[in-house]
């Protein structure tokens, strides 16, 4: 345990963060299969839709450092390189 007043105040801010992080990891995992899902199901539309929202996210989470930026580059190029490969079919 911290013994400088300023350490508790970082140790709740630390914990504070780990859990917003947590839950944005986690949302942004939930978008991901729900994507994934309509691109098996051959939901060019709808899936477009869903990729949508789930890069803003990606971004928004880059930014903030929560994931690296080059992962969530990837992972939402990966998807629209699917999706692309889906419409065309």
């Amino acid at each position: 345990m911290p013994i400088k007043r300023a350490s508790f105040k970082d140790l709740r801010k630390s914990n504070r963060r780990h859990l917003r992080n947590i839950s944005i990891r986690s949302e942004l995992h939930s978008h991901s299969k729900k994507v994934e899902e309509l691109i098996a199901a051959k939901k060019g539309d709808e899936a477009g839709a869903a990729l949508k929202i789930f890069i803003s996210k990606l971004g928004k989470a880059a930014s903030k450092g929560i994931i690296h930026k080059n992962a969530a580059s990837r992972k939402s190029s990966r998807l629209m390189k699917r999706i692309s490969a889906l419409s065309k079919a």
